[in-house]
């Protein structure tokens, strides 16, 4: 039994990830900003923690989370689907860049404490921050921001791994969720299981992978 913290866990992937890991057996905290009406059994909800300020830190620290965790995965995340036409956009793409890249490295330093030799973290980016996989253009701001998350993890991937503590990098596939208007190739349910599959196999020896959901190892 595994202490799982999901960050972003109260709809679509960051929610299917709640259930399966709860349905193995494990202890999980679910953080989200507004509690939603589901109660899972092995589930703690975490309300109020919102990756987009700094007061994040604080917040999780003292959110009653136990003094080790196993597994964190940072799901939350916002999407945009601006084109050239549309630029400049600044204020919107600090937005991005705050929510999507920075997010996921305030929960790293917050959690840092309860991450012990062999846990894991991972955030969840997209394959649309590869530079070498950009095959359309456009999406300017949640490309860039996807791009600066796949950096950050892969600094954060050299702090960790002095703490024996693994790195996963992890894109979810074409989902049909909200952000992506319902469309899309797997469920979100589907989604998640090749997740947990990746984070399984996440180790040291190959921390800070890209992994796409269903095992391929994604360009930079």
């Amino acid at each position: 039994m595994a202490n799982v913290l999901i960050v972003g866990g109260n709809r679509g992937i960051g929610l299917s990830l709640v259930k399966q890991y709860a349905a193995a057996g494990n202890k999980v905290w679910s953080t989200c900003r507004k509690p939603g009406a589901d109660k899972i059994e092995n589930v703690t909800i975490v309300p109020g923690i919102d990756t987009s300020s700094d007061e994040v830190i604080a917040n999780l620290q003292n959110a009653g989370i136990p003094d080790k965790l196993d597994i964190v995965i940072v799901n939350a995340g916002v999407g945009a689907m601006d084109k050239f036409e549309n630029i400049p956009n600044t204020e919107e793409y600090m937005r991005l860049f705050n929510i999507n890249a920075v997010g996921p490295l305030r929960v790293a330093k917050a959690v840092e404490s309860r991450l012990k030799k062999g846990s894991k973290f991972a955030a969840v980016t997209s394959r649309m921050g590869s530079i070498a996989d950009n095959g359309s253009g456009n999406f300017y701001g949640y490309r860039m921001s996807k791009a600066a998350l796949n950096s950050a993890m892969t600094s954060l991937k050299h702090d960790f791994k002095k703490k024996s503590v693994s790195v996963a990098i992890l894109h979810p596939g074409f989902v049909k969720t909200d952000m992506t208007g319902g469309k899309g190739d797997i469920t979100a349910d589907q989604s998640a299981q090749g997740l947990i599959k990746r984070v399984d196999e996440t180790n040291i020896e190959n921390t800070g992978t890209f992994w796409h959901q269903n095992g391929e190892i994604l360009p930079w």
